[in-house]
């Protein structure tokens, strides 16, 4: 397996963003198993992510972290596979949009009414907002469909789709028509059906 693209991850973290994204992508790809209390902040590895934490991607010697900019850098690096919106598309906005509204709004939010805080935070205060805001404004760019930006797939719906089935399977986030449907497309894509295969794998190991 050649070495240009290498995984870091575990199975039962972000790591499966990246995973998934790397099956859309088709590219040959080496995965590195990493354990939370060990290896995951074993020097080897905080010399690849000083945060001591999953995934990370290696290509070609570049190291990226956070798996909204792996999707984004892997959407970029290989763009014969339609996965990115070109810049000078007006719709590189809307695609950039939604590749930072999951980590920065959607997920914070379903952590946040996971793991609720002792007094409850001013609306104001949080980058997101308030939970239910945030889950009407991912509903509205679904419902239509099939893809977050119409017809075209892109790394935005790695990163949103990702987050509306994690919080569905976890009953984190609403039960809505719009998100089921759109879980729904997301678990016929061959790519993700690979990723979750090759995780559940790992997983059981």
């Amino acid at each position: 397996m050649p070495d240009d693209l290498i995984l870091y991850t575990n199975p039962m973290s972000r790591g499966r963003i990246a995973r998934w994204m790397l099956e859309e992508v088709s590219e040959p790809y080496r995965t590195e198993v990493l354990d939370f209390g060990t290896t995951m902040k074993a020097p080897a590895y905080l010399a690849v992510n000083p945060m001591g934490k999953v995934p990370a991607l290696k290509h070609n010697g570049v190291v990226i972290t956070e798996a909204a900019a792996i999707c984004t850098y892997l959407a970029d690096a290989f763009p014969q596979k339609k996965l990115n919106v070109p810049v000078g598309d007006p719709r590189r906005g809307p695609y950039l949009k939604w590749l930072f509204f999951g980590p920065s709004c959607f997920e914070p939010a379903v952590v946040d009414r996971a793991a609720p805080r002792k007094e409850e935070a001013r609306r104001a205060m949080l980058g997101y907002g308030d939970f239910d805001t945030a889950m009407n404004v991912v509903a509205k760019a679904v419902e239509k469909g099939p893809w977050i930006l119409g017809d075209q797939f892109t790394a935005a719906d790695v990163v949103i789709g990702s987050n509306v089935r994690w919080g569905t399977m976890f009953k984190l986030v609403p039960p809505r028509p719009e998100f089921a449907a759109y879980s729904e497309r997301i678990a016929a894509r061959p790519a993700a059906q690979r990723a979750e295969a090759k995780d559940k794998e790992l997983g059981a190991k």
